[in-house]
This record gives C-alpha cells, sequence and structure tokens, in this order.
C-alpha cells in the first residue's frame, strides 16, 4: 500500500524529509509546501539534492493541496518565533481529515503537555479530521524516549535514567537556534530564551512525562539546570563568527524528580569546539546509562556520508518522522506518543553500498 505525503517546509529537517520520502517504497510525493516564493515551482529533487525529477512541484498555496487530500503532512516548519502559527497550521491539517507529524512543537512528544493553547487545537482538530497526530524526531524523540525505555526492558532494576546528547553545533546551520535560542556566540551576562526560566522543562518537560508514563513512575517535578564556559579563542562557523569571550558551550540538565531525588535526567552538552570544556563529557551523539542491575552504558554514535555528526542528527530526525508514517495513518485517532508506536524498522530501504 503506499501513502500519499505532503511535505510542509524544506529547511533544516524538511530537506531530509522530503528526500526521505521520495525514496520511501511505501510513500508517494503528493506535495510540497514552501514560505519561500523563490523556492515555489521548483521541483522537489531540487530542494532536497536528488538528480532524477519527480515531477513534483513545490507551492506556496498550502490551502490547495490540503484541499486536493493526502493520508498525511510531515510539518517541520520551525516554530521558535510561531508556535501559535505552526498549532495554527497543524489544527488546520488535521481538520482537513490529514494526519500529521512533526519535528516542530517539541514539547508535544507527550501529549499531556501542560499548556493548553498548544494541545487543546490539536486534540480538536484530530478528533474532527478523525485522524492522528504524532511529534518526534531525534531529540526530543527515539534517543531519549525510545531508546532508554528499550534498554531498562533489560533491568533487573534500575535507579536512575540519563540521556544525553554530546553534540559538536558548529556545523549546524540554524543561526537563529544556534545563536539566539541557545546564546552561542553571546556575552556570557546574556540570557538567551533557552535558558529563560521555565523554558529548559517546557521543551524537554514532554520526554521526561513520556519516559516516566513509559516506565511507571510519579513524577513529583521536572527542574532544570544549566552552566556555560565562554571560548578563549574565535572560532569560525557557517553562521558567522563565535567571538572570544561570547558562550561557546552549554551544557544542561532537565531533571524528573522521583520522591525527591533525580531519577530520570536529561542531559545536553554542547559546544561550537571540542577543544571548549575538555572536562565535561565528549562524543559525537547520545548515550544513555541506567543505574541499577545490571549497570548499562548505550551508545550511539552518527556521522553523515561526510563524517558530519550534526547533520546526522538532524537526518535521523527527519527518518524517524517519516518512517514512522505509515503507523501513524493506521493508527486509531488521537494524539500519540513514542508509546503507540509499533517497532519502527528500516523495511524496504536496503540499498546496496556504493
Amino acid at each position: 500500500m503506499s501513502y500519499k505525503v505532503i511535505q510542509w517546509s524544506t529547511g533544516n529537517v524538511g530537506g531530509y524529509a522530503l528526500r526521505a520520502i521520495i525514496n520511501h517504497p511505501e510513500l508517494e510525493l503528493a506535495g510540497v509546501v514552501v514560505h519561500n516564493p523563490d523556492k515555489a515551482g521548483k521541483d522537489a529533487a531540487e530542494l532536497c539534492g536528488l538528480d532524477e525529477a519527480t515531477g513534483v512541484r513545490a507551492t506556496t498555496d498550502w490551502e490547495g493541496l490540503l484541499a486536493a487530500g493526502a493520508d498525511c503532512v510531515c510539518y517541520t516548519a520551525g516554530a521558535e518565533a510561531r508556535m501559535v502559527e505552526a498549532v495554527d497550521d497543524m489544527r488546520r491539517v488535521l481538520e482537513a481529515g490529514i494526519n500529521v507529524v512533526s519535528s516542530s512543537m517539541v514539547m508535544l512528544v507527550y501529549p499531556e503537555c501542560p499548556i493548553p493553547a498548544f494541545v487543546d487545537p490539536l486534540v480538536a482538530g484530530c478528533e474532527k479530521g478523525q485522524v492522528s497526530f504524532l511529534t518526534s524526531g531525534i531529540d526530543p524523540g527515539f534517543a531519549n524516549d525510545t531508546m532508554p525505555l528499550v534498554f531498562t526492558g533489560l533491568s533487573e532494576y534500575w535507579h536512575s535514567v540519563r540521556m544525553q546528547e554530546v553534540v559538536n553545533y558548529a556545523t549546524y546551520e540554524q543561526a537563529d537556534t544556534v545563536m539566539n535560542v541557545m546564546g552561542f556566540g553571546q556575552p556570557m551576562d546574556s540570557k538567551p530564551y533557552l535558558l529563560e526560566p521555565g523554558i529548559l522543562s517546557m521543551a524537554w518537560g514532554g520526554t521526561i512525562r513520556s519516559v516516566a508514563a513509559g516506565l511507571g513512575v510519579e513524577l513529583d517535578e521536572i527542574s532544570q539546570v544549566h552552566e556555560r564556559v565562554a571560548t578563549e579563542v574565535p572560532i569560525e562557523t557557517p553562521m558567522g563568527t563565535i567571538e572570544a569571550g561570547t558562550c561557546g558551550a552549554l551544557r544542561f540538565e532537565v531533571q524528573g524528580i522521583v520522591e525527591g531525588r533525580p531519577a530520570i535526567v536529561l542531559e545536553h552538552v554542547t559546544r561550537m569546539s571540542d577543544e571548549i570544556a575538555p572536562d565535561w563529557p565528549q562524543g559525537k551523539g547520545y548515550r544513555v546509562t541506567i543505574e541499577g542491575e545490571p549497570r548499562m552504558v548505550i551508545s550511539m554514535d552518527m556521522e553523515d556520508r561526510h563524517g558530519d555528526h550534526a547533520v546526522a542528527g538532524v537526518i535521523q530526525t527527519a527518518t524517524r518522522l517519516v518512517n514512522a508514517i505509515p503507523a501513524v495513518v493506521e493508527h486509531a485517532p488521537g494524539m500519540m506518543s513514542s508509546l503507540d508506536l509499533p517497532l519502527i524498522t528500516g523495511k524496504g530501504l536496503y540499498r546496496p553500498a556504493d
């Protein structure tokens, strides 16, 4: 069976999602929504670096595409500065009777989001359209909801679960996210959006709630801590220069407190250069540490075909969404989380090595 899919946006994640949809044997590209008029009219292949034309051309007329019908929309439009608009976009898609997979509103990886203005319209949209909605990716997503839950299934008992992302962001070409939201390249006394009170817990709280639900524990609260380190030398990146004395590394934790202690912890260790904060954890991917019997440390290092681990993470966000589309379309209507998904594999994705 083939599922008709509309890709909404062709930016950082969207370009890779578009490529994955085109290459997926169970999916048929039904349309591409773009916001930049310069992209309108271009073949989908051109927008994701493929050589063979698809015959599907990008459009800014998303209402016309929805009216033509599809099984699913893969919505990856950036939402940091337009959360209300993103929710409204997706609500309209759902009301049109089209399922949605998305990476945009990361706090919705678990449907019990404490922000009614975000979740209520989508719940209503699912009910009206009798379709399903899933937010996922690699982080928030597979690396810190599915991966830890799978391996806790090998425990006799566990005391704590720590999910880590250790990534150099120098090649993550999302200037607004890296510079403004995360605060890299900003003065050390600045307060970027991500570090405003409650924002870390809002963004990754859904992950903590999802893991807690999967493990059957009650959370006392969700707390957050962070620290920053300045770079001592300028760092050149595709997004601009990170000047000496400005923020070059950020480490934070979102902690799920159970019986008064951090039992489920999500930690990010992010740098613009591997030389900054050498005493912090080193790596190029994701790690889960389960304290208990037995103690387990699970690592997932990754890189794209050019050896870039940050880009590989972006690809994994896209493929997590795209490969889940058949399961989301076939699921009962409503808001979904990773706990509702079957095992998602690479079935049908084999290709011989070059």
